[in-house]
């Protein structure tokens, strides 16, 4: 029973992710440089609270394409973007559906919901390569059933002839330009997870923990302002992955490497700012 109880007062903490959102954030005043993360943690494999926070990953991701989807086949449906929310709309779809998962999820599995952000916090050293590939296994499986319930619902035809919501690089924009889009917007995205998640932050000042989805979702939020008119904006692997797979069309692939090759270099560019000029910044108590 001791263990038991131990296990379960410590729960998604028993084999934290290692970063400061949700599940590792200081709770104490004397800020303390956590540990970086084992490249291997095999004692995470017999831990509940690993398998919890990869069920967690993908209910998250299941729910972000659906509603996310959804939202995009609504705009693209109607003949004039003025009867509908517009692109406007749609950004706030995206970055409101990450504002309430990461608040829903964060202590359970650090809210990541998102490859490019686990790829990120993996290179920071705040979590291990076992749970970041776990993760994405799960984020992409997760974004896969999101979009396939969407074309349940909507059906083959008119899901396939509305695009089913995959990215690709419009008319006009060149792959180049379409891949810039992709690292910038995930730069942005990536470093407002380390700014808002940070652990003197959070140390130092109590409310950073709670706070910290409220910009990650608003940096979604203007991403998606700035280049839905030329990505669609993907910044998130898994979310394209999902739309691609369910609509299946050779427009959907011919730019696909894009949304993963673009999100992935923004997120390690973001974790190279992370070690170098954000963690050595000095720990200063308020107190």
């Amino acid at each position: 029973m001791e263990g038991k109880e131990e296990d379960v007062r410590l729960g998604a903490n028993k084999f934290s992710e290692r970063q400061p959102i949700g599940t590792s954030a200081q709770t104490d005043k004397d800020y303390k440089e956590p540990p970086p993360a084992p490249l291997f943690e095999p004692g995470e494999l017999s831990s509940w609270s690993f398998y919890r926070a990869g069920i967690a990953e993908f209910i998250a991701t299941f729910l972000f394409l659906y509603i996310s989807v959804l939202t995009v086949m609504g705009v693209v449906k109607s003949p004039t973007k003025c009867g509908t929310v517009g692109i406007q709309g749609i950004a706030w779809a995206f970055g409101g559906m990450i504002f309430a998962l990461v608040y829903c999820t964060a202590g359970i599995s650090g809210g990541h919901i998102n490859p490019a952000v686990t790829f990120g916090l993996l290179l920071a050293r705040k979590l291990s390569l076992t749970r970041a590939v776990f993760y994405m296994v799960m984020q992409c499986l997760g974004a896969i059933c999101g979009a396939g319930v969407v074309k349940g619902f909507m059906g083959k035809n008119e899901f396939n002839t509305l695009g089913g919501g995959a990215n690709s690089v419009a008319h006009g924009y060149t792959k180049g330009s379409g891949l810039g889009a992709e690292i910038v917007g995930t730069f942005v995205l990536v470093y407002t997870v380390f700014s808002a998640t940070d652990a003197k932050r959070s140390a130092r000042d109590s409310h950073v923990p709670i706070l910290a989805p409220l910009p990650i979702g608003f940096a979604v939020f203007l991403v998606h302002l700035a280049t839905i008119p030329i990505t669609g904006t993907g910044i998130n692997p898994a979310r394209s992955l999902g739309a691609a797979i369910i609509y299946n069309k050779d427009h959907a692939w011919n730019d696909h490497w894009i949304f993963w090759v673009g999100p992935f270099i923004g997120a390690a560019l973001a974790a190279i700012y992370h070690v170098i000029v954000i963690r050595a910044i000095p720990f200063k108590s308020r107190s």
